[in-house]
């Protein structure tokens, strides 16, 4: 099988797997969450972005990983992360918190959406070998992190009464 494809299965299999883990168990816990408490545990999660500087680090991945793709990838993902981490640390003042919310969501789903672009314009699947070690990263991580943008986009749009109550207090653990 050639490594294209099997890049592309993993990658398809990826998401399926995360989708069928949302829908048992994620979904229906962030539904029943808070939506303050739905978008912080989607925050933690995406505040380990700063991971994706791996694409840049030399013995990690190939030396021919393309550099058109590794280094947006590695700073869109780490600018992403900090963004997560700034709604973290600004959630007890609402509206910095949302801001930050609404910052790290865009910008990391415009980033993953970018990656993908980047990777089809580099042939990264046909040279997907190059990914190293970081090859579990689009297979298994970012499944995971575009559909829980996904849904943190739902969350911050579906309607609610009490808006102003939705980031209101923090509730003590």
């Amino acid at each position: 099988m050639p490594p294209e494809l099997i890049f592309l299965l993993h990658l398809s299999l990826g998401y399926v797997a995360w989708l069928l883990c949302l829908r048992a168990y994620l979904w229906p816990k962030l539904k029943s969450m808070a939506p303050f408490d739905a978008q912080r545990a989607i925050a933690t999660l995406h505040s380990f972005r700063f991971f994706g500087l791996v694409f840049i680090l030399p013995g990690v991945v190939g030396p021919h990983l393309p550099a058109s793709f590794a280094v947006p990838a590695a700073y869109g993902d780490f600018a992403t992360g900090i963004l997560a981490m700034l709604a973290l640390i600004t959630a007890r003042t609402p509206s910095l918190f949302r801001l930050f919310v609404v910052a790290f969501n865009v910008v990391g789903a415009t980033d993953l959406v970018l990656d993908y672009y980047r990777a089809i314009e580099a042939g990264l699947p046909a040279r997907a070998g190059e990914l190293g070690a970081a090859y579990a990263i689009p297979i298994l991580y970012v499944p995971l992190l575009m559909i829980t943008h996904v849904a943190a986009f739902y969350l911050l749009l579906r309607a609610q009464p009490g808006v102003a109550r939705t980031y209101g207090p923090l509730r003590e653990p």
